[in-house]
């Protein structure tokens, strides 16, 4: 059975995929308390000593705060270590699998979806953290994929809490009668995160390379607010009191960095829209 390091272990994605895959592979998840990655030279060791066939490199600092208030020690996390754990790969012929994301795009003011062979843009510093691991894999790696992925949403598992994603923040403000805003001035793709472990084996054997991994998506992301509460049989009044545009946030450069995934789509990736993402969530999770 093939052997598969996790980094970040204990993120949604990560243990979406070992649920979902513990009988196709054996797991080795690699947590914090492993290895300090702050210390890129100790990363690049851990990992040459590592007995495993493949690298899932899903371990980062997302926080945006975090990332703009201090970008070396962030930087250290999110790109150093990145690099030394892709070092670590290739010395021992092992292939990297590393999660991107579409922050990479965040600072292009040109027509999206943008697809892999479009300059990256970010005006923040975790995008243009990743950007610099997605470049230098490019151009060092052999054996690799680096999988750009949007803004995925699902809903928790017993002992898997789901990172904030639309249906839960939409779930939450409905369940507490809480009026919440969502941005009406971006658009960005969003993907339900079961897709991403239900094809992790077929992920895995993708030829090397750069792929985006997104469903389809026009609306913006206070529409895609909308349409989930609909989805979950918000009333009319319930939608028009609980789900509120933010008008303001990014009203003077209005943000739209939604990715094109043809590429993995034409490698056998099954991709569909947001509605149809919602509905096959909300169906797995009886609603």
């Amino acid at each position: 059975m093939r052997r598969i390091a996790v980094t970040g272990a204990r993120g949604y994605l990560a243990s979406l995929i070992r649920l979902y895959n513990a009988g196709s592979f054996e797991f080795v998840p690699i947590s914090r308390e492993d290895v300090d990655y702050t210390k890129p030279e100790e990363v690049e060791r851990f990992f040459g000593e590592l007995d495993c066939d493949l690298v899932l490199h899903t371990a980062a600092n997302a926080t945006t705060a975090d990332c703009e208030n201090d970008p070396q020690g962030t930087g250290v996390v999110n790109r150093d270590s990145a690099i030394a754990v892709a070092r670590a790969c290739k010395a021992k012929g092992r292939r990297l699998l590393f999660i991107s994301t579409e922050q990479v795009f965040n600072g292009r003011t040109d027509p999206a979806p943008f697809a892999e062979t479009d300059e990256p843009c970010s005006v923040t510093n975790y995008g243009r953290q990743k950007a610099e691991v997605d470049a230098w894999l490019a151009a060092n790696m052999d054996d690799f994929v680096t999988l750009r992925l949007s803004w995925m949403f699902g809903m928790a598992l017993p002992g898997i809490k789901p990172s904030p994603g639309i249906v839960g923040n939409v779930l939450a403000a409905l369940r507490t009668n809480t009026p919440t805003t969502f941005t009406a001035n971006e658009r960005r793709c969003l993907t339900y995160a079961q897709r991403l472990a239900n094809q992790f084996a077929a992920i895995c054997e993708l030829p090397s390379g750069l792929y985006h991994f997104a469903s389809e998506n026009d609306l913006t992301t206070y529409e895609a607010a909308y349409l989930v509460a609909r989805r979950f049989g918000a009333s009319d009044e319930q939608v028009d009191r609980l789900i509120l545009p933010d008008t303001k946030r990014y009203a003077d450069r209005f943000r739209d960095f939604r990715l094109d995934a043809s590429k993995a789509r034409a490698a056998g990736i099954a991709l569909g829209t947001f509605a149809e993402d919602v509905d096959q969530c909300l169906s797995d999770f009886g609603w």
